[in-house]
């Protein structure tokens, strides 16, 4: 069998296969490549002075991070959106909102140690030995460090908003803890915005397009704040839905679906019974789409009418209640689902996903 063109380069971390770490120039050409192999077709430069084989994918967000992460120096780590991925935070997943352009990672020195290159931005924000943490092969700021960055320097107030809904959707971070993260932190650029979003926040949403929803609830048609993602049950304790968003006074239903909530009859079934089973018990509904967008006052206009339409009955004559029976296990605040062992998480959080 022909032999390699470059040595096996060892496993990045047990935990996450598939990753390969930058390496220098080697003159022997065992523990990298030569300078003549670089300049090769076998060899991608991932920054000054580092490489990984041209077959390793720089595309995927993981080794996105793996390749920024080689440059830091030995006090520093990664920060803001991309810490939030690498501990597991679900919707960080490294690109802008179009959905197509790669956001650089960024990394904190404290120092500007070294520049910015293709792929990465550097922070030289004061950091403390406590706010760095070694999680599976890398150095990494805390997550309520990471998200206070992102946070800070969102584009708009609506995706920092987002971003701390999404944090907590993944349990990384409460919103009591980047409150008081954020008090001991005054005088940083973008705290202003960053106390904004707190307040716009939720610990229950389960996707950025529920968090848009909200804003535009909130923000635009001005309606009084929704409960988010709280189930309903009939006087009788049955479970009638989770609705993603729920104006309690009103009666009031609203609904997200994307572009692919519908792919298949079983699907849109499913959202026919939901509906129904919501409109039984004297709730009304309104459902906003993926082009609703690009053009969101006509989303309110049909927010507004639904909520014309709503009973606006008083408790004791609801058919309805948000109680849950004394059965039911709540998930709507990170310490809630933080307190549930992985059985529990299992069942109770699966039908987030």
């Amino acid at each position: 069998m022909r032999a390699t063109p470059y040595p096996d380069l060892p496993v990045f971390h047990p935990a996450r296969p598939g990753l390969v770490a930058p390496v220098p120039l080697d003159p022997t050409g065992r523990e990298g490549p030569t300078r003549a192999q670089a300049r090769g077709g076998r060899w991608r430069r991932t920054s000054k002075g580092l490489y990984v084989p041209s077959t390793v994918d720089g595309s995927l967000v993981d080794q996105r991070i793996v390749e920024a992460a080689a440059t830091l120096p030995e006090y520093g780590g990664v920060t803001g959106w991309a810490q939030l991925h690498w501990m597991g935070g679900r919707w960080f997943g490294g690109l802008e909102p179009d959905g197509r352009t790669p956001r650089p990672v960024t990394l904190v020195t404290t120092r500007n140690d070294i520049r910015p290159q293709a792929g990465f931005l550097v922070s030289g924000e004061h950091l403390d030995g406590y706010e760095l943490l070694w999680h599976e092969g890398l150095h990494v700021t805390t997550s309520v460090r990471s998200l206070l960055f992102e946070v800070r320097f969102a584009r708009t107030l609506w995706l920092a908003v987002q971003a701390i809904d999404m944090a907590a959707y993944s349990d990384l971070v409460s919103i009591a803890e980047l409150a008081a993260y954020i008090r001991t932190h005054v005088g940083w650029p973008g705290i202003r915005q960053a106390r904004a979003a707190v307040e716009l926040a939720d610990e229950n949403a389960w996707s950025p397009r529920e968090t848009w929803l909200r804003m535009v609830w909130v923000c635009e048609a001005g309606f009084p704040r929704p409960r988010l993602n709280t189930p309903v049950f009939d006087l009788h304790g049955r479970h009638l839905g989770t609705p993603d968003l729920l104006g309690v006074e009103a009666g009031l239903v609203g609904e997200y679906e994307g572009v692919d909530a519908h792919l298949t009859p079983q699907a849109r079934h499913h959202d026919i019974t939901r509906e129904e089973a919501f409109r039984s018990v004297g709730l009304e509904y309104f459902t906003s789409v993926g082009r609703d967008a690009g053009n969101r006052r006509a989303l309110v206009s049909r927010m507004e009418a639904a909520r014309a339409r709503a009973l606006w009955l008083p408790p004791d004559q609801r058919r309805w209640t948000v109680v849950p029976p004394a059965w039911w296990v709540p998930t709507e605040t990170v310490a809630q689902r933080r307190a549930l062992s992985p059985d529990q998480r299992r069942r109770w959080l699966a039908h987030r996903q």
